[in-house]
């Protein structure tokens, strides 16, 4: 496995991102942005790159809110994503210097790069799509899915991947609702799998607070992200 570090600026701010590969080819492949949660990259994001660079992809584990910044705690976590929730043009630009990030390394096929998202992440690649990046595929894990309000009427070119839990508080069903009219308002090719008895944060085995909302569940752990491997086959193929 190679890893390497990669740091970008969005305004004044420097970020830092983790890209790993397979190293087993010097040919550019298929490549996949991670956006994190609410926490900030973390060692949950980072490995999911790990997954996909197993598997012949080049993963990207992005960096939302500063080099080495990561929330300890709800408050914390709060306070670094909300800017971002409360500003959504400037959330998008920042996702749009990450993916020219990623484009600019060697070891990308820069017309086959698709991105993912868990929680606020989910929300960040839906934002992707939502502004016409030219990315083939956008996969949401547990994300929130409110409109931006700055995107009406942009075509979405990416197809859509949304992978919901039936009992998320933090998403209710009129939310889902709204997604697939907006979805389909926007031309693009959606679909939206949603797993019955199943939380927030349903694919983080560190998640067991269901009074607050987010409890692993395996089975749609592992059903979503067989979900997503035929996806990404899709789509950079």
């Amino acid at each position: 496995m190679v890893e390497r570090k990669i740091e970008y600026r969005h305004e004044d701010t420097l970020l830092e991102g983790l890209l790993c590969h397979d190293g087993k080819s010097s040919e550019p492949r298929p490549a996949i942005l991670i956006a994190h949660a609410w926490a900030g990259r973390s060692e949950f994001e980072n490995e999911k790159a790990r997954k996909l660079a197993e598997l012949g992809y080049v993963g990207f584990a992005i960096d939302l809110y500063g080099k080495g910044v990561l929330g300890a705690n709800p408050e914390e976590n709060t306070a670094l994503m909300m800017p971002f929730l409360n500003n959504r043009a400037r959330l998008q630009a920042r996702l749009h210097t990450a993916l020219a990030a990623l484009r600019a390394q060697p070891e990308v096929a820069s017309d086959r790069v698709a991105a993912i998202g868990y929680c606020f992440g989910g929300l960040c690649v839906l934002d992707l799509a939502r502004t016409g990046a030219d990315v083939k595929g956008v996969a949401s894990f547990h994300g929130l899915l409110g409109k931006p309000g700055n995107t009406d009427g942009i075509g979405v070119k990416a197809s859509v991947l949304v992978l919901h839990g039936h009992d998320d508080p933090m998403v209710p069903v009129a939310d889902v609702v709204a997604l697939e009219t907006e979805l389909t308002e926007s031309g693009a090719d959606w679909q939206i799998h949603t797993y019955g008895n199943t939380m927030h944060s349903f694919t983080n085995p560190e998640a067991n607070d269901p009074g607050f909302g987010v409890k692993y569940e395996a089975k749609a752990d592992r059903r979503s992200w067989a979900t997503l491997l035929d996806f990404l086959g899709e789509v950079l193929n």
